[in-house]
């Protein structure tokens, strides 16, 4: 849903960075790479601890990395199998991180284990959505679909809710809330987009069989 919108926003924006770091040199897998590693890092180390305010700093500057890449890929020239393969693996590598630093956060100092149980599902839901996509590609199917809460949802309304939540320790009250609230919209909204998908491609899956497609 934001992909269709925001993307086109960003390229546009990102679109001289990106053409400047191509004549300093730097590859579009060298963007790819220290993205998702800034990511992680900002993941891990900071939301454990429950600053959020700073990790969301740290991961957003870094989470721009995925717009970049791909600019650069297409200036260039150079976009490849391989290239998609690799942005699309450290993409699920980046947002396991978010939500495994945010699952560790409420299994200690957060001390909430059911809002450590949400993260993990948001974070196992999360590539299930992915995986039925990619998984129906794989079969010739289009799983034609966006569904509700696709990736960029899903870091959108995380990110926003940790680093607001995050002004909790600059002594604005109360808003810590957000992130539990969001935590629970995504894990909702992410199993029914999984669910979106794998009836779709039920019904992709059947039409090709009428169609002559022979099983699949």
């Amino acid at each position: 849903m934001l992909n269709k919108y925001a993307r086109a926003f960003f390229t546009r924006v990102l679109t001289p960075f990106a053409s400047f770091l191509l004549r300093i040199g730097v590859s579009p897998d060298m963007v790819t790479l220290v993205g998702t590693a800034g990511v992680v890092a900002g993941a891990l180390v900071f939301f454990p601890q429950g600053s959020f305010f700073w990790g969301t700093i740290v991961i957003t500057a870094f989470v721009f990395s995925d717009l970049v890449d791909g600019n650069m890929a297409r200036q260039a020239g150079s976009s490849s199998v391989w290239g998609a393969f690799l942005d699309s693996t450290l993409d699920r590598v980046a947002d396991s991180a978010v939500f495994a630093g945010i699952a560790l956060w409420y299994a200690g100092g957060g001390d909430n284990l059911l809002l450590c149980s949400v993260a993990l599902f948001c974070l196992a839901s999360g590539q299930v959505v992915s995986y039925t996509k990619a998984r129906a590609e794989s079969l010739g199917l289009k799983c034609d679909v966006s569904g509700l809460v696709e990736r960029a949802e899903r870091l959108v309304v995380t990110l926003v809710a940790a680093g607001l939540a995050g002004l909790h320790g600059f002594g604005v009250p109360y808003i810590d809330w957000l992130l539990p609230i969001a935590l629970w919209l995504i894990a909702v909204g992410s199993l029914i987009t999984a669910l979106q998908r794998i009836l779709t491609v039920r019904r992709e899956a059947a039409e090709a069989i009428a169609a002559g497609g022979g099983q699949l």
